[in-house]
């Protein structure tokens, strides 16, 4: 059994900035992650840019400069790998936390894909890009629907329906059309989403207006097939040849992994229960940061607040340290 202090789980943004936070308060915590670090943004379509600046993505007191106003994938990885190594945090690489329970009053026992540690204190950064939401129609499980969109060549010449009207959607809708696919856009709105980049919505637009993209509002998916999709439109029913699904429908917490914890949800949010405060939630010492701390309302939080949610933990921990 190895001892720890502290054990996060997740090395995302938010989780690298509290394992600073603590750092600085004279703890040096242990990060769990399933993959390398930040491996949600490695997993964004290659050439995405972000919505925030740069300063706003920023961890650590560690200034993140770039040309642009606003950074693009490549080089937010750069800017986080050169965080973990300059604060020399502490991270486990591809191993999987598997179950946390609690191990008598001021401990908890976690178990991974390939030890066993015992901490006094958890901290959930975990995120939610794992867990898409599902659609719960036919044929969403072909090898041909994909919920993450990564690169656009392979689609070349092919029909592809985008399911979904906002960022995440417009951006692999705008790739898809670059690199020669068909592309059509099936959206339960009546218009355009409010939440959309307003520097990327005028390209978009554009290219619906000479129908390189085929833009259908108030579409609702019914089914998939091997060559074909179903959907409804103003009561009607439409078959469409199809080669590939983008299902851009967001994404959600891992209720689940909090509950069998102990962690209390709150039934109409999603949101887990936690002091605002703390960040700690109602299993004394077990606290959450970044964006599992929205519940349901995944554009509640990004990293832009959930990067502060280290120091409010970092400090309720060391008062106790």
């Amino acid at each position: 059994m190895n001892k720890e202090q502290t054990i996060i789980v997740g090395g995302g943004p938010c989780g690298l900035a509290a394992a600073i936070a603590l750092k600085k308060k004279g703890i040096n915590p242990l990060i769990i992650e399933k993959g390398n670090i930040v491996n949600a943004i490695y997993h964004y379509p290659t050439h995405q840019t972000f919505f925030s600046s740069s300063e706003k993505l920023a961890i650590g007191e560690v200034p993140f400069i770039t040309e642009n106003h606003k950074p693009k994938r490549n080089q937010a990885l750069v800017y986080y790998r050169e965080v973990a190594k300059r604060e020399e945090l502490r991270i486990n690489k591809y191993e999987k936390v598997t179950e946390i329970t609690k191990a008598g009053e001021s401990s908890f026992n976690v178990t991974t894909d390939q030890r066993q540690y015992s901490a006094a204190n958890i901290i959930i950064a975990t995120g939610y890009y794992d867990n898409p939401n599902f659609m719960q129609i036919p044929g969403e499980d072909l090898p041909k629907v994909s919920h993450y969109f990564k690169e656009a060549h392979p689609f070349f010449d092919m029909d592809v329906a985008v399911i979904g009207g906002k960022n995440s959607s417009v951006d692999a809708a705008i790739e898809l059309v670059k690199a020669g696919a068909r592309v059509t856009v099936l959206y339960r709105g009546s218009e355009y989403s409010p939440s959309i980049k307003p520097w990327v919505l005028p390209e978009f637009e554009a290219l619906v207006k000479t129908g390189m993209i085929n833009m259908v509002f108030n579409a609702a998916l019914k089914e998939i097939t091997a060559d074909h999709i179903v959907y409804e439109h103003h009561g009607n029913t439409v078959k469409q040849k199809n080669d590939f699904v983008f299902a851009m429908t967001g994404y959600r917490p891992d209720h689940a992994f909090l509950k069998k914890m102990g962690v209390e949800i709150e039934k109409d949010t999603g949101r887990p229960y936690f002091n605002p405060d703390t960040m700690e939630t109602n299993v004394e010492g077990i606290f959450i940061a970044g964006v599992i701390a929205a519940g349901n309302n995944a554009n509640e939080i990004f990293i832009e607040n959930g990067r502060f949610h280290g120091g409010q933990i970092a400090e309720a921990i060391s008062q106790r340290v």
